[in-house]
């Protein structure tokens, strides 16, 4: 459990860099903003709210627009995210 809440952690900080990135398309910003929120929330379970930022992160990870640096690290997200189960 405590293990998953730093993924969770880590995982937010890395959505964090994107989100607050101008260089980044807005449409990116937003979902990994979206994600954080989803990560946040302490009314879903930490494996559902894991597999529902995965999937937000999901639609935006193969974005052409998405600078090479972003789509790694929301990958790098999704990976810490996909270990956590409930």
């Amino acid at each position: 459990m405590a293990e998953d809440v730093s993924q969770i952690r880590e995982a937010v900080q890395i959505l964090k860099r994107i989100a607050e990135d101008p260089g980044v398309p807005r449409n990116i910003r937003r979902a990994a903003a979206e994600a954080i929120n989803i990560l946040s929330d302490q009314k879903m379970s930490i494996g559902l709210r894991a597999a529902n930022a995965i999937s937000r992160l999901d639609e935006v990870s193969m974005d052409p627009n998405a600078p090479l640096y972003a789509r790694t690290s929301i990958w790098q997200a999704i990976a810490l995210l996909e270990q956590i189960r409930d």
